[in-house]
């Protein structure tokens, strides 16, 4: 739907706000809140129907209110004083005061929370892949023991905000106690693809705990691990614990999913089953990869329209047809990069994977404040997402902000250090030292980065810019020639346009020195 009043237009479809055709760069929950308040002009909207539909309910000061009705003022060339376009009906709300005509050809609104189409919404959540996690048995007894409830109910908590999966209640979960559980009956009565079993022992004043993840289609093991803990204050590390299982499962299960998919016949894949099938090749930063992603994703949306997780599939490997320069036509990639992103945020606003996509499609415009909202809301999400702290660490030091990125980047890492995307989280490293001017770091994370696997061309060149900054001149040329192999016409132009570093002392040094190794 696209929304015109006076010089402006609140595009929906493509979440943008233009002003006489240009781009208005204000915050995600501003966008929001304009929308509901030209949604409904014709009436006073009541503070509590605000914070209902913006903050979904959560209890919010009077102060962040009005900072947001100040910011949708400011972009609507509006003010506390005239109010011609968001008037205060003191003691009851705002109105939107300006006549409105409506264009209903760009799609639906993106502040309801209701799928595009509701069927078809339900038919991908049924082929969703779901989990239980069950009460840890106790080995042994003593006094810490209590944990053993604890740290599944933390996990039910934290696994929750993960959209693409489903997990059983605690109530239902914690039927399940004792020794000896039979997942026979586990599978039958909860009707869930995974289960999460664990068990805690208390050997001296140390702590162990064992956790498993079991496919209940074929009674494999996923994924197992032991964490053990030293003397001390055990409920203080359970944040930790929690932390690394829940990076582990969202790592395992889509790697499993995507096993499941490929044992399926081609007529009986689901649209999940193509989705995590896209999800394998999308992560790995090769050209053909990259189209067989988009193939696989373009077959989940096809079978499920209301698939919002596809759209964002979708928004990710176009986003890397810009990025890497696949295709020739980077205005058409970044295009269809920030359709997709929308489409995924129309039919779930609330999906982490895509305010992560919707904000990386203003990097490819260099617009790195138009960014940061996007990432900081799919952190404030999912705030184990690894993945959004990366991308929002990468940010922060092409902006100059390199404490900010140093910890967004070790977030990642610590959250999630098997990750495809484990390079990039390395590369953030790297040029936050680059920033600093502490060379010898930057050529040092910038080498792991490199090294590391999946990376592809444009990491290699972030080597190269490192190491001869350092004045390692041999090194330098080895990954200049790497970057070379793999996509021969490789440019610093094009580096700079993936990585818009803000400072012009910082791209002038980055491009002389790429010039010295032939770029």
């Amino acid at each position: 739907m696209i929304y015109r009043f006076d010089d402006f237009e609140l595009d929906t479809a493509l979440i943008e706000l233009r002003e006489r055709g240009e781009s208005v760069s204000i915050e995600p929950q501003v966008f929001a809140l304009i929308c509901f308040l030209v949604e409904n002009r014709e009436r006073v909207v009541t503070k509590e129907e605000i914070i209902q539909q913006i903050w979904s309910g959560r209890i919010i000061s009077d102060s962040a209110l009005s900072s947001r009705i100040k910011s949708a003022r400011r972009a609507l060339c509006d003010d506390g004083h005239a109010q011609t376009v968001i008037r205060t009906v003191h003691g009851v709300g705002f109105r939107f005061m300006r006549d409105v005509a409506t264009d209903p050809s760009s799609g639906q609104i993106i502040v309801s929370e209701i799928p595009a189409n509701e069927s078809e919404a339900v038919s991908s959540d049924a082929a969703r892949p779901s989990i239980a996690v069950l009460p840890f048995r106790r080995l042994g007894f003593d006094p810490r023991s209590g944990i053993a409830e604890a740290l599944p109910q933390d996990l039910i908590t934290e696994l929750s905000r993960f959209r693409w999966l489903f997990v059983i209640a605690r109530a239902s979960a914690f039927h399940f106690r004792g020794d000896e559980v039979d997942l026979d009956q586990v599978k039958a009565q909860l009707n869930v693809r995974y289960c999460l079993t664990g068990s805690v022992e208390f050997p001296g004043s140390a702590m162990i705990v064992s956790v498993e993840l079991c496919d209940l289609e074929d009674r494999g093991i996923v994924w197992s691990e032991r964490f053990q803990t030293g003397p001390g204050a055990v409920h203080e590390i359970r944040e930790e614990i929690v932390r690394a299982i829940t990076g582990a499962l969202e790592l395992r299960i889509p790697i499993n999913e995507a096993r499941r998919a490929r044992l399926k016949l081609p007529d009986q894949l689901d649209a999940w089953a193509a989705y995590h099938l896209g999800l394998q090749h999308m992560y790995r930063f090769t050209r053909s990869d990259n189209e067989t992603a988009t193939g696989w994703f373009e077959r989940a949306v096809a079978m499920d329209p209301g698939f919002a997780r596809a759209h964002a599939g979708l928004s990710f490997t176009h986003f890397q047809d810009a990025f890497l320069n696949y295709n020739g036509d980077t205005a058409r990639a970044a295009h269809l990069a920030h359709h997709h992103a929308a489409l995924c945020l129309e039919r779930d606003p609330v999906e982490p994977f895509g305010n992560l996509t919707m904000g990386r499609t203003f990097l490819l415009r260099g617009d790195l404040e138009g960014c940061l909202p996007w990432l900081d809301r799919a952190n404030a999400l999912n705030p184990n997402y690894a993945q959004a702290k990366y991308s929002r660490g990468w940010t922060e030091a092409l902006m100059g902000n390199t404490k900010c990125s140093l910890l967004d980047a070790d977030a990642a890492v610590a959250l999630s250090p098997l990750d495809p995307l484990y390079y990039g989280m390395l590369s953030v490293r790297a040029f936050s030292h680059i920033v600093t001017g502490d060379t010898e770091k930057a050529a040092d994370w910038a080498e792991q980065a490199a090294s590391s696997p999946g990376a592809h061309c444009l990491i290699a060149l972030i080597a190269v810019a490192a190491h001869g900054l350092n004045a390692n001149d041999a090194k330098a040329k080895e990954w200049a020639a790497s970057a070379r192999a793999r996509m021969p016409d490789l440019t610093s132009a094009a580096f700079l346009r993936a990585f818009p570093f803000r400072d012009p002392a910082i791209r002038k040094t980055v491009t002389q020195t790429l010039a010295r190794y032939g770029f």
